[in-house]
């Protein structure tokens, strides 16, 4: 078609009310508008859906746009009609949610000539009766979204995708464009060959997000350090991601007993319930959302104010995607991730079963995410040379390595001795099989190539293979060495690398990061708020204090002193200090209701005494844990929460009712309030309630259950007397 720029200019104000285009934009919509193909390499944030609707608004006919994803999809549809009002049939979507019903009516507009745009899930676009459907329709291009799941190297590889090409040509030939926000040189090919476009005109931008800031921090008692985080940012939003489901549940419910508005999302979820928590996220309504890799794609949040990874992502792709959700309006956005090495180990578990190419693609993207975690390089210099894009500039100013710079050293000769021994091998090897060599670690592979007689066998043996990788590394981001990704990352010598060992010069780097073992998420009573075991190590004079401030109290209340603060919360008071009633409400046994109901003195005592003894006070502070960390005690929460029948209950759990009442006692007594009046109500006299409550008020010495059925065991019911106590220690204690 005729390109009239001005027209361009005046739609792009009518449609979406922008002025002006971003970065190449309109080189690319201009490119696409004369017919040819594209190929789009664009940062999250950079603006690659409207490269494809503003042209299909222009264009006669109707765009085919290939999506991964169906709630992205409907999010993109919604926006449209948005911008078109008064035409709902203008975009469409065209996949496994609809029925007959809807399908029939996509089919009519699509036949009408009304429809501009149509989504398709891969799968979708395969069946034959869209196939037919699409036959009969003037295309005027097909956009193919998130092109990096075409590659098995990819970050999020899609067999479907794969697909596309023939159907294509099946439906009939038009442009093709072809987007996706991230692709190492290896994807980009994968795209370019599996598509079928190798004349596709490639516009590319920087990868570099400069408003990010890129951080690595050691993974000891993590959820602690999160909590930190977020309530010293208040009100931000953000992103928290986790490989596993169960990960995603635990985190996002301890973050709530914290005080902090969060919701979980996974796959796992009911679709409503993902729904519903996506919403609530976007609307502000919840500050964090807790997440697998499942969310996020296409979602439209500018302000998203940190992303954290609570586990080390499977790839370094897949890392720079999700950070890239932070800070999408151009303003602060803050990237933490956690590394362990226990983490990779078991990232490495994950692919064993699968097939050998597979495993090795795996492994090779693994190795280069612990090289950028345990590098103290600039992460902006690591992370664009992955992606093929050299920073000019060797510190960053926002990065923690570049912030908190290790001492440099001249590596010029452990870089020649590195390119040496490359050079003298007759065939290729991978980086640790290198660095083993250098170190003089004899691993069976050494052996088998006889490489433990190699005159460069141990002549690095100074330093371990970790440090002999890293300087292997910094060659490949020097181009002093280079990686063949088609044979799973086995290294050469390029000519710029032969001329430094020839003429070796000054060659300044920074070492790597050492990091602890990490600890084992999956331990039932380990990390922050587990019950402490052993006496309590705080102050004993202030414990003093306060157990006397607490017996005033009680006789000032007319109630039992444990009533107000148990021995194990003061304990925790003694050790931490607490100041404020976010701080109180971090001791054990202590929620938010008891913290406001009794507080205030306990606080103002602990506030005069660090005062008079200038007392340094901790600036850490105890998180407060689930009950247990078993998707058990959070199904009981909700489940009383919902008022359910507790006999219903148990048996969904598999327990009897002794077992199940053992399990509520655990809840309520770590300080988690729960409202059994419900059931109480409908099973037990009025006047019984009130009896035993009595006592627990008036004549109890402790909480203790023995006690209580020692003492009012002639006259009641085993179980009323749980569930009562259970009930004052709600009311009252909690």
């Amino acid at each position: 078609m005729d390109i009239d720029t001005s027209q361009i200019h005046s739609k792009l104000k009518e449609f979406f009310g922008f002025g002006t285009f971003k970065g190449n934009q309109e080189e690319i919509i201009v490119n696409l508008l004369r017919g040819r193909d594209s190929f789009v390499i664009m940062p999250t944030g950079g603006g690659k859906s409207l490269c494809y609707q503003l042209p299909a608004l222009l264009l006669p006919g109707t765009a085919i746009v290939v999506s991964p994803l169906i709630a992205l999809m409907k999010n993109q549809v919604d926006a449209i009609r948005g911008f078109v009002s008064g035409n709902e049939g203008i975009a469409h979507f065209l996949n496994s949610s609809l029925n007959k019903a809807q399908i029939a009516e996509v089919r009519e507009d699509l036949q009408s000539g009304v429809t501009k745009l149509l989504y398709v899930a891969p799968e979708s676009l395969t069946k034959e009766d869209n196939v037919a459907i699409l036959r009969d329709i003037h295309i005027s291009f097909y956009a193919v979204d998130e092109a990096h799941c075409i590659s098995d190297w990819g970050h999020d590889f899609r067999p479907e995708y794969r697909r596309i090409r023939p159907i294509i040509d099946e439906i009939g030939r038009a442009p093709i464009i072809a987007l996706t926000a991230t692709a190492t040189p290896k994807v980009q090919n994968d795209i370019v060959k599996n598509l079928g476009i190798p004349d596709a005109t490639v516009f590319k931008s920087s990868f570099n997000r400069p408003n990010l800031y890129y951080e690595v921090r050691d993974k000891v008692e993590p959820e602690k350090d999160i909590i930190k985080y977020i309530k010293q940012n208040p009100g931000k939003a953000g992103i928290i991601y986790c490989l596993s489901r169960k990960k995603v549940e635990e985190l996002a419910n301890i973050l709530i007993i914290n005080g902090i508005k969060a919701v979980p999302y996974h796959a796992g979820l009911d679709a409503r319930v993902r729904a519903e928590n996506q919403d609530r996220f976007l609307m502000e309504d919840v500050d964090v959302i807790v997440a697998t890799i499942a969310f996020g794609m296409g979602i439209d949040k500018p302000d998203v104010r940190f992303v954290i990874h609570y586990d080390m992502p499977r790839s370094l792709e897949g890392y720079y995607q999700e950070t890239g959700r932070a800070g999408r309006d151009g303003s602060e956005g803050v990237c933490i991730t956690y590394y362990s090495y226990k983490d990779i180990c078991k990232l490495e578990k994950f692919l064993q079963g699968k097939p050998v190419s597979e495993q090795e693609i795996g492994r090779q993207l693994l190795l280069e995410t612990v090289s950028y975690a345990e590098s103290a390089e600039c992460r902006r210099k690591l992370l664009l040379g992955y992606f093929g894009e050299d920073y000019p500039q060797d510190n960053c100013g926002a990065c923690d390595n570049c912030l908190n710079p290790k001492p440099r050293f001249d590596a010029r000769n452990d870089m020649k001795l590195a390119i040496d021994l490359v050079a003298s091998l007759p065939e290729h090897f991978k980086v640790e099989h290198l660095a083993n060599v250098l170190a003089g670690i004899t691993t069976a592979m050494v052996k088998s190539y006889r490489h433990d007689k190699s005159p460069f066998f141990g002549k690095g043996s100074e330093h371990n293979a970790k440090y002999w990788e890293m300087i292997i590394h910094q060659g490949l981001i020097l181009h002093l060495l280079s990686r063949n990704i088609e044979s799973y990352g086995l290294v050469s010598n390029t000519a710029e690398g032969l001329r430094f060992s020839e003429h070796p010069h000054e060659l300044m780097l920074a070492g790597y990061r050492n990091f602890s073992e990490g600890t084992d998420d999956d331990d039932e009573d380990s990390g922050p708020g587990s019950p402490a075991k052993g006496g309590s190590g705080g102050d004993p004079v202030l414990l003093a204090m306060l157990k006397d401030l607490r017996k005033d109290l009680s006789r000032k209340l007319k109630l039992q002193p444990w009533v107000i603060f148990s021995d194990t919360s003061l304990e925790d008071m003694s050790i931490m200090y607490p100041e404020t009633l976010d701080e109180l409400k971090t001791c054990q046994g202590v929620g938010e209701g008891k913290a406001r109901k009794y507080g205030k003195p306990f606080m103002d005592l602990i506030s005069k005494y660090v005062e008079e003894n200038e007392i340094d006070r901790p600036d850490d502070f105890l998180v407060k844990s689930m009950p247990n960390k078993s998707s058990e005690k959070i199904y009981i929460i909700q489940s009383i929460d919902r008022r359910m029948d507790l006999e219903d209950i148990a048996e969904a759990k598999g327990m009897d009712m002794d077992e199940f009442m053992s399990a509520v006692e655990n809840i309520v007594e770590s300080g988690t309030r729960l409202d059994l009046n419900y059931y109480i109500d409908q099973n037990m006299d009025s006047d019984v309630v009130d009896e035993i409550y009595d006592y627990f008020r008036n004549d109890a010495e402790s909480d203790s259950l023995e006690d209580a059925l020692n003492e009012l065991g002639g006259d009641y019911e085993e179980m009323e007397i749980r569930l009562v106590r259970i009930k004052f220690l709600s009311e009252v204690a909690n």
